[in-house]
């Protein structure tokens, strides 16, 4: 019983070497078929790099500010009692847009003018008398001092009456109106907005590291999705750098005649600093973009394990410079002559073996047009 029990053991432990054998045999052959296999190779463009004309350029957001806006308000309490304005219409500087009702002030002021007028009779009555040497220096002062008195009144009335009266302080358009007929306005209530529209200011930042490429007079190209290219020139920089940010706030004046341009508006802007060193450029598409480092794939001929000789791929981390259309500029990492391929990099890998096929390129215009824009 216990040699028979021997033998089925060593039957098993026999049957289960021979099976480990078996596949051992099969891992390795797979090891092997995996380390000879070769992948085909990705087909790309490429595009070879030279030196071109480049001329350095800010960009920027910015936003639109008018060099006058304000939203007029009531100085003085009162009930509206005309609207001289339509919202939306361009009014110019002292139109009168609201009146408040100042028949009360009115009547106070005709009783102050009549005790202005018998303050001046008196006045002039008591000079006489004092020429005459009947009235005293003492009843003179007091007599002028009363008219100059009733004058100071008159002259306060008068001001609240003006001040009842609001007028457009400068040139430009008004806004949607906030006031109606009867309305009773406290001091401090607004009125309309009022933009002065013509020119209109455009305010950007950049950071500190290229402030002092900029310069006052400076041309500026800004633009939207909505609006055309506009053309300025850059009127103020701010000494301070912003201690938060390590920017500098920038202002360029704009000429606005269409009033294309409006206040609160965010715009493209482009301030060209007119410098052309030449600078190696690239297509946008052939720059891999990731969190720690840029960088492309320059074709080469590399070598397999077996020692034979294959176009393969490179990847080189690059220092990139500013963009003009669908160019980016290349500081460091690439040389002329080099070849860079231009699409397909998100498939490449460090000795991909690649086939290159320029029938068709990736656009790579400085100043593209786009069929749609």
């Amino acid at each position: 019983m216990r040699k028979r029990m021997f033998l089925m053991l060593g039957a098993v432990v026999l049957f289960l070497a021979i099976i480990g054998f078996v596949k051992f045999q099969q891992i390795q052959g797979a090891i092997a078929a995996g380390k000879s296999f070769q992948a085909p190779p990705e087909a790309v463009t490429t595009v070879v790099a030279e030196l071109r004309p480049w001329q350095s350029s800010i960009r920027a957001v910015g936003s639109v500010a008018a060099v006058q806006g304000v939203t007029l308000s009531a100085d003085q309490p009162g009930v509206v009692d005309k609207i001289t304005f339509e919202s939306g219409a361009r009014v110019q500087a002292g139109d009168v847009l609201v009146t408040l009702d100042t028949r009360q002030e009115r009547a106070q002021l005709a009783a102050a003018e009549a005790q202005r007028d018998l303050a001046k009779t008196n006045l002039d009555r008591t000079r006489k008398l004092f020429d005459q040497q009947v009235a005293a220096q003492a009843d003179l002062d007091q007599v002028s001092a009363l008219y100059k008195q009733a004058d100071a009144n008159v002259s306060e009335i008068q001001a609240t009456i003006e001040r009842k009266t609001i007028r457009a302080p400068f040139s430009g358009v008004a806004g949607i109106r906030q006031v109606n007929l009867g309305q009773y306005l406290h001091s401090g209530d607004p009125v309309v907005p009022l933009q002065s529209m013509d020119p209109v200011y455009v305010d950007f930042a950049v950071p500190q590291q290229q402030a002092p490429e900029l310069r006052v007079g400076a041309p500026v190209a800004a633009s939207s999705d909505s609006t055309p290219a506009h053309t300025g020139r850059i009127t103020a920089i701010n000494p301070v750098v912003d201690d938060v940010t390590r920017n500098v706030q920038v202002q360029a004046t704009f000429a606005n005649p269409r009033g294309t341009l409006r206040p609160g508006m965010y715009v493209t802007v482009r301030v060209d600093l007119g410098s052309h060193e030449p600078l190696i450029a690239v297509p946008a598409s052939a720059i891999n973009y990731a969190p720690y480092g840029n960088s492309v794939f320059i074709v080469e001929d590399l070598k397999s394990p077996d020692g034979k000789t294959y176009r393969g791929v490179r990847q080189q981390f690059v220092r990139l410079g500013g963009t003009q259309g669908d160019l980016v500029a290349v500081i460091e990492g690439v040389k002329p002559g080099q070849e860079v391929v231009t699409s397909g990099v998100f498939k490449l890998r460090t000795g991909a073996a690649v086939t290159v096929n320029n029938t068709v390129q990736p656009s790579a215009s400085a100043a593209p047009k786009p069929e749609d824009s």
